[in-house]
């Protein structure tokens, strides 16, 4: 029996979409897998290095951008594993990273998602790991001009977990939310909370499924012990703007459907407010740097 299904979203991710399909083969050698990839209609022919991982590897090529959360969702409904591996074409795993995460479902069977630290190519570690965000962490968003100048600032980090956190002993740690980039869930679980919400096309929804985990009962980790590398590539000025378009109307969505969840909330609007603001400064300095 398939004991894992890989699942990778693709939207024109290039050369890396190969590296990390290579990086899967490597690290899953000697295994029974399976491998969706679901490809939002690149236009740059990415699609075409699955062909070279077939028959492990199988192409879902939808005609249009369906966004993350459907994608994954329509990778997880056609494999059948009992855990499921979400990554991103950006994404590369190291040896032993999934067998990592594997151990840590294992010993502890109320975690519905585990996740690896996630590092850059050169090394830095990225902030993966979280606790649920506020209005504080908000303004300190990692990309916010307050936290560039003032990084060690409490309200900066005070919701980022790291492998300092850990208790002695353990090897992962409970949180509130790991990155969609890398992940590994149990398909029972993605079940009962059915899955990604499909109204957010891009980000916020791996700290939305979390969070919808937590609240039926689960339990979500992090386990440094287990290592992938993102690559975040750089991206046409085109692109960047839809990226910060959609950032901040999932941020929204996410507030209103976890903290303001009164539609007469008096914070609704203030919420909007900022955001909108906040999302024509990204637009703003967006549009002074140089395109790929």
């Amino acid at each position: 029996m398939t004991a894992i299904a890989a699942v990778i979203v693709n939207y024109n991710a290039g050369d890396e979409l190969q590296a990390a399909l290579a990086s899967l083969a490597q690290t899953l050698e000697g295994r029974e897998w399976e491998a969706v990839v679901v490809d939002n209609a690149s236009a740059d022919g990415s699609a075409a290095f699955v062909a070279a991982f077939a028959p492990r590897v199988r192409l879902v090529a939808n005609p249009t951008n369906v966004g993350f959360g459907r994608g994954v969702n329509q990778g997880v409904a056609a494999t059948a594993a009992p855990l499921v591996l979400v990554m991103n074409p950006d994404c590369r795993l190291t040896p032993g990273a999934v067998a990592a995460l594997e151990g840590e479902l294992a010993r502890h069977p109320r975690c519905a998602v585990v996740g690896p630290r996630i590092l850059d190519p050169d090394g830095a570690v990225q902030r993966s790991a979280r606790g649920d965000p506020d209005m504080l962490t908000g303004l300190f968003g990692r990309s916010t001009r307050l936290t560039r100048l003032f990084p060690s600032l409490a309200e900066a980090t005070r919701n980022i977990v790291t492998a300092d956190d850990l208790p002695a002993g353990e090897a992962s740690l409970a949180v509130d939310w790991v990155s969609g980039a890398c992940m590994l869930a149990r398909r029972a679980a993605l079940a009962q909370v059915r899955g990604f919400d499909e109204g957010y096309f891009l980000y916020w929804e791996d700290a939305d499924l979390c969070r919808r985990l937590r609240a039926a009962g689960w339990h979500v980790r992090y386990a440094p012990g287990a290592t992938a590398v993102h690559t975040v590539g750089r991206s046409s000025r085109t692109a960047r703007a839809a990226s910060i378009r959609a950032f901040h109307q999932s941020a929204y969505r996410y507030y209103i459907t976890h903290v303001a969840t009164g539609p007469l909330d008096p914070r609704r609007p203030l919420a909007r407010a900022v955001l909108a603001a906040r999302c024509r400064l990204r637009l703003l300095a967006a549009a002074r740097q140089p395109s790929a």
